[in-house]
Formats: structure tokens, sequence, C-alpha cells
């Protein structure tokens, strides 16, 4: 019998290859549409992201981009050259709404003004793509989760994990149990230039003739025009969640998604401070996060002064570990560990020791060799729509919404935990019942 256990543990260390997922083939994209599946869009918020989505929403066959708001000069003369001067523009985003040739809305503004346009956008009757993160705070989820009940139109958090092939397959051979059982996952977004840590450039025309700063506040605390916070509001707890909800945020909806999660975590302990930018940045640049879920502890990191300038997403199971890397899903499956104590037959007399090791079958004592390292199996995985093109799917085709205001609220829910305990300097538990986080 002792003999069959070390021969077990020889088959097994020398066939376990990894496995490597890569996206290949041409990228699909939609069918042309029908003169009567033509889907109008209207634009609230056309600066860095928005801007990105106006292009490419516009590039999806059938889809009109109608008309953009935004409270800077700048960025709606933008939208006029990027359309050849077929949109038209507004300062008050209600003028999108309403508008009866717009039937979605894409969210791409501050974080301080999401909740409010979301919920004005679903009583206007219309569809709402809403970029991350969905709510400023953790009371809003459940005010949008039951404005899209009410409502019955589609409303889409803009995460490309969660239209992702690759985050798929992963969540596949998750499901599957090869990783044998789950107990952590580590996530990580490291960055180390001003860009990264959102210092963008000023326009030389920024002013409160050309912005329209008290439109621009909405219902954040009146303070004194700086033009720095318009560009660069991320970095400043009145507008944004910081490093939590613009970084954190993509990294927990994947996480979310590739072991199926339903909930925000149990319980957040954060740590950090602003130790790259003391540029009078109130949000930290540095956020380290321990969350506590049901079958597993998570590690979270973002952290914009690093010189390891990198994403991480590892999931650590008993019998392999899942890695997403800049080449695809990596699967490495660990050997099993020895059943022989070798470093633990230190300090034994000669002949106890070579008791023992006879009793577990090993010959003149030595160690197994160590298995050699295989390359990666690599197996192809087709790519997909993007995150856009599932919006205008989903509309046409009405679908269920490819990340829904539930799931939304999940990932939202656990970056501000992750704020609230790094600025209480508490454990934050989360009250499901209530929709509300908890001092512990």
């Amino acid at each position: 019998m002792a003999m069959d256990t070390t021969r077990r543990f020889f088959i097994k260390t020398g066939v376990a290859a990894p496995i490597l997922y890569k996206l290949a083939g041409p990228k699909p994209v939609l069918k042309a549409a029908g003169p009567n599946d033509t889907i109008g869009l209207g634009f609230i918020g056309v600066g860095i992201r928005g801007s990105e989505h106006v292009t490419t929403f516009s590039k999806i066959p059938g889809v009109r981009a109608i008309i953009a708001a935004d409270c800077y000069d700048g960025h709606l003369a933008w939208a006029k050259e990027a359309t050849e001067d077929k949109i038209e523009t507004t300062k008050d985003y209600h003028a999108v709404l309403e508008r009866k040739d717009v039937d979605a809305v894409v969210i791409a503004t501050p974080d301080h003004w999401h909740t409010r346009m979301v919920l004005d956008s679903l009583a206007a009757g219309k569809h709402v793509f809403v970029e991350k993160p969905m709510t400023y705070t953790i009371a809003e989820g459940k005010q949008i989760i039951e404005a899209v009940k009410k409502s019955g139109k589609l409303l889409m958090v803009g995460s490309q994990a969660k239209t992702s092939t690759l985050i798929a397959k992963a969540r596949e051979v998750a499901k599957s149990g090869v990783l044998g059982k789950l107990n952590m996952a580590r996530l990580g977004d490291y960055r180390n230039s001003p860009e990264g840590a959102w210092v963008y450039p000023i326009p030389a025309d920024a002013s409160e003739k050309t912005i329209d700063w008290n439109r621009w506040q909405g219902p954040a605390p009146k303070r004194a025009f700086d033009p720095k916070i318009v560009f660069r509001w991320r970095c400043w707890w009145e507008y944004s969640g910081g490093v939590a909800t613009d970084l954190w945020v993509h990294n927990l909806t994947t996480i979310h998604e590739i072991l199926d999660i339903k909930a925000p975590p149990k319980s957040v302990v954060a740590q950090g401070g602003i130790f790259r930018f003391p540029d009078g940045r109130t949000c930290p640049d540095l956020l380290v996060g321990v969350m506590e879920y049901p079958d597993f502890i998570l590690e979270i990191t973002a952290n914009l002064g690093s010189t390891r300038r990198a994403t991480e997403t590892m999931v650590a199971g008993s019998e392999a570990s899942l890695s997403l890397t800049r080449k695809g899903v990596l699967v490495t499956f660990e050997p099993t560990p020895s059943p022989i104590a070798f470093y633990g037959l230190n300090g034994w007399p000669k002949a106890l020791r070579e008791q023992y090791l006879e009793s577990m079958g090993v010959v003149g004592g030595r160690r197994p060799p160590t298995p050699p390292t295989k390359p990666p199996e690599e197996v192809p995985v087709e790519q997909g729509l993007s995150h856009n093109e599932w919006f205008i799917k989903a509309l046409r085709e009405n679908l269920p919404s490819p990340e829904s205001a539930e799931e939304g609220h999940n990932a939202a829910t656990a970056a501000h935990m992750g704020n609230l305990s790094y600025r209480k300097g508490k454990k934050i538990r989360y009250d499901a019942a209530a929709f509300k986080a908890v001092e512990v």
C-alpha cells in the first residue's frame, strides 16, 4: 500500500501540463440591421470614456448617435467633429431624455451623477447603458434595482468582463471543479504614471465661460470653480470613489463572473494612503483590501505608484490555480504533495530514518525527482462581441442584461465597503437585508 501511494505521486506530477486559453480567429460583428431595427442613442457625458462610446456605438450597424450632452463646450465641439456635424449637442441632459427618437441613453459622467441620471432616464422610458461604478453610494443600488424592475427597461453596466469570451472560459473552468476546493483569490491593478493616476491635461480654454460649473457639480457639495476637478474628478471623494470604484470594480466584476458570486462580500478591511501623488487629491493612490466571501478570502490591490505595471487575477484551489495573463487564461495544475516528509526527518537517527523511508516505499533513501516543467498546452477561444455590441444585441433580441443592476450593485458595493473601511479605519460588514454597510 505504501508503494502504491508513492507511485500515484510520481504519476500525477509527471503529466500535469498547464493549459493556456487564448483568443483566436476573427472578431465577430453584429448582423446588419433592418430598417425597423435602427436604434437611436443619446449620450450624457462625452469626455474621455464617453467619447469612446460615441465612436464605438456609431460603428455598429443600425445605430444612430442622435444627441450628446456635456457641461464643457470642448467636449460638445468634439462630438460635432467626430460625427461630421450629424449629432445634436446640449448642456442639459434632460434635453436628451425628451427626444422621442432616443431609444437608449449612454451615461459616462462623474460617479456622483450616475444614479440621478439613471433614474431620470428610466422614468423617461429609455433603456440605459451606464459606466461603472453603477452607484456613488451603497444605498443608491436599491433605488436603481427597484427603478429598473418598475420600468421594464434594459439597464446594462459597462464592465467588459461580463461579455468577455476569455472570462466566460475562466468561469467554465472554475465551475468544472478542476481547481479543487477554492480558498483564496488575488486581484491587482498596478500603475506608475501621471496619466494612470488620472493627472490628465487641462484644456487651455477651460473656464467658467466654457464649462457650466454649477450644472457639472449637480448634487455634489458646492465649491469654487476649479478646472482640475472637472478633468481629474476621480481624485476627489465628492465626485468619485477613487481607485476602488474605478479599478477595483473592474476586477471585482471579473472575479464575481468567474466564481458566480451573487452578492457583495460579507466583510471588508482596507488600508491605503497617498504615497505617489500628493497633488491635493483626497482619494488614496494606494488601496489594499481583504474581503470575506462565504467560501474564500479575496485580496485586492490598486496601486498608482508601482513600478510593477500590470493587472492580476488569480484564483487558488487545492488542485490547480487559474490566472488571467496578457496571453489569456492560464490554468496551472498543482502536483500532489509528496506523502514523504523528508524535511521532517532532520535530526532522526539513521536507523529510524531508514525504517520510515522503507515503510513509505522509498528505495535507497532518495527524494523523488522533481517533475519536468512542461510548456502550456494552448487552446483557442473564439473572440466575442464587445460590450457595446452586446448592449445593442440585447436591445434588439430582448435578451437579459449582460450586466444587470443587481450585478452592478454587488461589484460597486464591495468597492464602497473598501472605501468606508479605509476612511473609518474599521472593518465593514454588509447588511444585505438593509442594503447598507455596518461598522464592526
